[in-house]
């Protein structure tokens, strides 16, 4: 016992020596790696239950890390998840509160210049823009989704300096696209529809040269959203090999959207491992770099799986035992995922329950940055952010060093389509599936699979969360409740 004394001892001193050593500027600044999937479900890791996907460079990262198991994606569909991490507002106040194709602009789905969703304002103040003001090379690799070249939205505008892969969800849904971009350039790929080069196989090879050609003394925000494992069923024939004849398997067939496989078990599997070995390159670089002891490295998923295109949710039970999928704001299409690294200051082979989501990492990232970079003058909010009371997340740091913390201050608000709402508060979770529909109540920390609704047990609980939603959302002419 007294060994075991003098251990944890030693690792709290050395703890705190490294903690000191940041705020004396002894040390280099922290670097950031955002990994973000795409459709992953909450199950779909070897580290959250799956049995049937190898993930080991994932898993390792638990080992090596913090599971943080109550951790929530900012919408349950793609764009408005990415504005809500981007910005660090969560659907009542965010600018995007749905995946908006405006189609007034014509007919979006077979006209090739018609590239790109609903553009995030210059207005907004991005993850992007705090780190690019603080001298950080700042890159987004992957599914943007968030405007078309070009524009505001474009995130040469949104404060990455360097952006390469899918600037349209659309043009997303094929892993063989004829085109990616690079910054305001159009890369051509797959000349007459020949299926040479998969898009996930050059973002990852993007992602390593910009590693590689860092300045070593200037740190790095990355966020590396891959496509993975979003629709359609598509990956090179060496990763699917590695799963053929594993699983009994129905052809897919495409008629409920997305191109069609023989195989669509195989496949789906096939695509989450080689995401992942993908993953173990970019971990390995770091390590090469030297730079992996001072790399946060995130990796999550925009939103919960999707249950169309060949997906088999209830065979791979890729919602981890919740209830509802993409597109919903039951818990499986919210609750993803989420494994964070950095050495020396979140315990290894830890979890943390404590109830959070992606307008979190906005004042993490804030307190991380602004206090500890060396020589960097201190910044406050610039005006171009919106009030604090808008900006409704919390740091996480304290969860992420091991504390024992169970409460946050603000309640988790969602709401999608205009029609489902949903907020969390001292677990218990009210949501309602339609403007029309009544609402529902469950209590969490007892019945995660939200299986029995307390609405009727419970009335006053329902008022007194109704009147935290009315006063956490603001109206929002573009998507209103409906």
């Amino acid at each position: 016992m007294r060994l075991i004394h003098i251990v944890f001892l030693t690792l709290a001193i050395f703890g705190m020596k490294y903690w000191l050593d940041r705020d004396e500027g002894e040390s280099k600044p922290l670097n950031v790696l955002f990994i973000l999937a795409d459709d992953l479900g909450y199950g779909d890791l070897g580290c959250f239950g799956q049995e049937h996907i190898k993930t080991p460079a994932i898993d390792s990262l638990a080992v090596e890390g913090m599971k943080l198991t109550q951790h929530y994606s900012g919408s349950p569909v793609c764009a408005p998840s990415r504005c809500v991490l981007l910005t660090g507002k969560h659907t009542g106040v965010a600018y995007i509160r749905d995946n908006d194709e405006m189609y007034e602009r014509g007919d979006v789905w077979n006209d090739p210049a018609l590239e790109g969703q609903r553009p995030l304002l210059d207005s907004e103040y991005t993850l992007g823009e705090l780190f690019q003001e603080k001298g950080y090379l700042t890159s987004f690799i992957g599914k943007w989704g968030l405007g078309w070249t070009g524009t505001e939205g474009d995130p040469n505008n949104q404060g990455f300096e360097h952006f390469y892969g899918y600037i349209c969800q659309r043009v997303a849904h094929s892993y063989y696209p004829d085109h990616l971009q690079r910054n305001q350039d159009r890369v051509l790929i797959n000349p007459g529809g020949i299926e040479e080069d998969y898009a996930a196989d050059l973002m990852i090879e993007e992602a390593i040269e910009v590693l590689d050609k860092k300045d070593p003394d200037q740190p790095l925000f990355m966020v590396y959203a891959t496509p993975v494992p979003h629709l359609a069923l598509q990956v090179p024939q060496d990763s699917l090999d590695e799963y053929l004849g594993k699983f009994e398997e129905t052809p897919y067939d495409g008629t409920r959207g997305y191109l069609p496989h023989e195989t669509p078990r195989a496949a789906y599997a096939a695509m989450i491992t080689r995401m992942d070995r993908d993953i173990q390159r970019l971990l390995d670089k770091l390590e090469e770099l030297g730079i992996a002891d001072n790399t946060l490295v995130v990796f999550t998923s925009d939103n919960g799986p999707s249950w169309i295109g060949g997906c088999d949710l209830e065979f791979f039970k890729s919602q981890g035992g919740l209830r509802g999928r993409k597109a919903q704001v039951y818990e499986g299409g919210l609750r993803v995922p989420t494994v964070v690294r950095w050495p020396g200051v979140i315990p290894a082979g830890s979890e943390s329950d404590f109830p959070s989501a992606f307008w979190d990492w906005w004042p993490t990232f804030y307190e991380l940055i602004d206090i500890k970079l060396p020589g960097a003058p201190y910044r406050p909010f610039p005006s171009t952010v919106p009030a604090l009371s808008e900006l409704s997340g919390e740091s996480l740091m304290p969860a992420l060093r091991g504390e024992d913390i169970r409460d946050r201050t603000q309640p988790l608000y969602w709401e999608h389509n205009g029609r489902s709402q949903a907020i969390l508060h001292e677990g218990w979770k009210l949501l309602r599936t339609h403007q029309d529909k009544p609402w529902e109540l469950y209590h969490l920390d007892e019945d995660i699979a939200e299986s029995e609704d307390l609405a009727d047990k419970f009335p006053k609980k329902v008022s007194f969360l109704v009147e935290l939603i009315e006063k956490e959302r603001f109206d929002s002419e573009l998507f209103p409740l409906k």
